[in-house]
């Protein structure tokens, strides 16, 4: 049998700066019902606000574009989260996953992101049209509060 959520929440925002904290904070009350501990809702804070960042800034460029996050709960505790943008694309979704990979040349960014969003994920899958936009796939296992 197929493994449905017991819960979803589909929301669309601009990739506007100001939006990081919106989508981190949306998400954090969504999956706060599943009683996640405090490193676990840590994490997934970390890991949205670095894909919403990634929407904002190398996805449209600090230009609006929409932003589609997709969050899920299931019953066995695991919890997804979709973040996509119809953005520039990634040529090379491998090579901008390794860290402290940047195509900001001189600027404040790291490469850090990727290798933050794995880091504080169980599971990360990352898929890219280079004029078609990407596509970030997080999964987490939340432990069961007694």
């Amino acid at each position: 049998m197929k493994d449905r959520p017991v819960n979803e929440m589909k929301l669309v925002l601009p990739s506007l700066p100001e939006n990081e904290a919106v989508a981190r904070g949306c998400v954090s009350q969504f999956v706060s019902r599943a009683d996640p501990t405090l490193t676990e809702l840590a994490d997934i804070r970390c890991a949205v606000s670095e894909a919403m960042t990634n929407c904002v800034v190398h996805a449209y460029k600090n230009e609006p574009g929409p932003v589609y996050i997709n969050a899920r709960l299931y019953g066995n505790g695991r919890f997804t989260v979709q973040i996509t943008d119809k953005g520039c694309g990634i040529p090379d979704v491998a090579l901008a996953m390794t860290p402290l990979f940047t195509t900001d040349r001189g600027g404040e960014r790291s490469g850090m992101g990727f290798a933050l969003m794995q880091t504080f994920s169980d599971g990360l899958k990352v898929s890219s049209k280079v004029g078609g936009g990407t596509r970030v796939f997080m999964e987490k296992h939340l432990k069961r509060q007694t």
